[in-house]
């Protein structure tokens, strides 16, 4: 049975940091892209980064261009991604999620059809 757990969300300033984690269990993780989304209250859920399943071509929303950064560690089953001058209008529910093949997809890298296993979510909460 496949798990999606994230870990490392709470309470930030406006200009400070955050790595978020997520670990997935029973599958091959580096079979797999992964994706980073999140969820404002009232929003859709919206894409923040992907990376293929090497890590060596990511996607970045322009919202978040410059100040997140997505990373993965095959050897640990671990998907990172280091928020840095977080602002208020980054809080939000973040989610991880495994693609359905190893690559995003270079025309729609944030399409939610292409990810189809979904941790529960940590909050992330930047105060001003």
């Amino acid at each position: 049975q496949v798990q999606v757990v994230e870990s490392g969300g709470g309470l930030v300033q406006a200009g400070g940091s955050l790595r978020l984690s997520c670990t997935a269990s029973g599958l091959t993780f580096d079979n797999y892209a992964m994706g980073w989304f999140r969820q404002a209250p009232g929003k859709e859920r919206e894409g923040v980064s992907c990376t293929t399943w090497s890590g060596t071509s990511t996607y970045v929303a322009a919202s978040v261009k410059g100040r997140f950064t997505i990373s993965r560690d095959n050897a640990k089953n671990t998907l990172y991604l280091q928020m840095n001058t977080l602002k208020p209008e980054d809080t939000a529910m973040y989610y991880c999620a495994t693609g359905v093949s190893g690559y995003c997809s270079g025309d729609s890298p944030f399409d939610l059809r292409h990810f189809n296993r979904w941790g529960q979510g940590t909050q992330v909460t930047v105060s001003s």
